[in-house]
C-alpha cells in the first residue's frame, strides 16, 4: 500500500468509526463519578462516624471502617448490583476501596467453577495483583526516601 493510499484508507476508517460510535458525554460522566464516589464515601464516613461512637479509636477504627467496606462491595459483587452501579457510576465505583474489593472478588466469582486453586485462588488477583505489586512498591520506595532525607 502507498502513503496516499494508507492515509486515505485510515480516514475513511476513522470517518466510518464516528458515524457508529455515539458521542460521549464528559460532563454527565464526570458528574455520575463524582456523585457515586461522593456517596461511597459519605457512607464511609458515617460507618466511622457509628464506630467511632460505639468506642472504637486510633487503627481499630480505621481497620474495622475498612474491613466494613470491603464486606460491603464484596457483597454488592456477589449479588451482581456493584456492576450496575459501575455502568452508572464508571470510574465513581473504583476509586473507593470497595472498588478495589470488587476487582478482587468478581474474577474469583467468574472463575470459581474452573475449582478453588487453578480457578478462584488463581485468577483472584489478576486485575487486583499489579495493584498491590506497585502500591507495596511505591510504599517501600516512598519509605526509603523518607528514611534519607
Amino acid at each position: 500500500m502507498t502513503g496516499k493510499t494508507k492515509d486515505n484508507y485510515n480516514k475513511n476508517y476513522l470517518n466510518y468509526v464516528k458515524t457508529q460510535d455515539p458521542p460521549t458525554q464528559h460532563l454527565k460522566n464526570c458528574a455520575a463519578a463524582f456523585g457515586v464516589g461522593g456517596l461511597i464515601c459519605c457512607i464511609g464516613q458515617f460507618i466511622r462516624f457509628m464506630l467511632e461512637y460505639a468506642g472504637l479509636t486510633g487503627d481499630e477504627l480505621a481497620g474495622t471502617t475498612s474491613v466494613i467496606l470491603i464486606f460491603i462491595g464484596c457483597l454488592l459483587t456477589g449479588l451482581g448490583l456493584y456492576d450496575r452501579i459501575g455502568r452508572h457510576a464508571g470510574a465513581g465505583s473504583i476509586v473507593p476501596i470497595t472498588g478495589f474489593a470488587n476487582s478482587v472478588a468478581s474474577p474469583a466469582i467468574e472463575f470459581k467453577t474452573e475449582g478453588w486453586i487453578y480457578g478462584m485462588a488463581a485468577k483472584m488477583f489478576t486485575v487486583a495483583g499489579p495493584i498491590i505489586v506497585f502500591g507495596v512498591f511505591s510504599g517501600a520506595l516512598v519509605g526509603i526516601i523518607y528514611y534519607f532525607i
